[in-house]
């Protein structure tokens, strides 16, 4: 049976730009209009583009689409293409200078496992988005999960690659689905507690690690059900709470974790139900990101299971 992604909510898009041999990549999450959106930032070194604008009581409220890239604060440049391509299909905030596309952004750390000299650009942003369709969502290495490690606080030997995951859930009459990339200084459990990673349990004190660690957990948690921007923010609650369930240590001083959270439809729902659904598909989509992930750059993927 095909698995539920991100792409079941009506009108969502997904595209990925990959750099199989650079190991790094872009991917883009199309929205359909009108939406509301907000963000929910618990890392502790985040790096992206047009969060402030998404905080309860800011004027625009309304987004094109989000960019998730590789690259580090290099790939923020990736948003730019898109920004382009988007204003060039007619779409965005409407200023008595035209109309301005409104895409927020955000980047992981992988420029240590493969080619790190090439980064994500405004042309591979622009391929992305021209790729973007509602087809199943691609999960692995692919997009900006390409170059995604996870595990990295046991060191280099124990990392294993992330990816990009997504999944999706009916609430009611209400789709919910979410898109991760799991780029985590932690090790990686299913939601019911299984180590993926790591080999046995989490040590009661922080490692001192090997070498400087730098990680990403990004998050898109989209829905069609009319929320508003305070009501989003419970689902990005509950977002990181499997974020912190399934990675573990979650939200380092190390990793820049986020979830964009969207409301894109005129659906009625129960914002409690889609807080535990958001809760579910994002710990869905953690487990899938490693799951569907393959070996390069010197570091193994996660065995296959059930």
């Amino acid at each position: 049976m095909t698995e539920r992604t991100l792409t079941d909510v009506p009108g969502v898009k997904v595209g990925h730009w990959t750099d199989p041999a650079a190991l790094t990549g872009v991917t883009v999450i199309d929205l359909p209009e009108p939406n509301v959106a907000a963000v929910d930032v618990r890392g502790g070194a985040p790096g992206s583009r047009e969060t402030a604008l998404l905080a309860p009581g800011k004027k625009v409220e309304m987004v094109q689409a989000l960019v998730f890239a590789g690259g580090s604060a290099f790939g923020l440049a990736a948003a730019d293409g898109v920004v382009r391509a988007i204003a060039a299909d007619d779409r965005g905030h409407p200023t008595r200078a035209g109309k301005v596309p409104i895409v927020p952004a955000a980047i992981l750390f992988d420029l240590m496992v493969g080619d790190g000299a090439v980064r994500p650009g405004p042309e591979d942003g622009a391929a992305a988005y021209a790729t973007a369709n509602a087809d199943p969502v691609a999960m692995g290495s692919v997009g900006a999960g390409t170059g995604a490690v996870v595990a990295g606080w046991r060191g280099r030997d124990a990392m294993r690659k992330g990816g990009v995951g997504s999944d999706a859930i009916t609430v009611g009459d209400a789709t919910l689905g979410a898109l991760v990339v799991a780029n985590a200084v932690g090790d990686v459990f299913t939601v019911d507690g299984v180590p993926l990673t790591g080999g046995g349990p989490v040590p009661p004190m922080f490692p001192a690690p090997a070498e400087p660690l730098e990680a990403t957990v990004l998050c898109a948690v989209v829905t069609d059900a009319a929320l508003s921007r305070n009501e989003l923010l419970h689902l990005g609650v509950r977002a990181h709470d499997a974020v912190g369930a399934c990675i573990r240590p979650a939200h380092t001083r190390y990793d820049g974790d986020v979830a964009f959270l969207v409301s894109c439809g005129p659906v009625l729902g129960d914002v409690d139900a889609l807080g535990e659904a958001a809760f579910a598909t994002v710990a869905a989509a953690i487990e899938r990101a490693v799951r569907h992930a393959t070996s390069a750059g010197g570091i193994a993927a996660v065995e296959s299971g059930p």
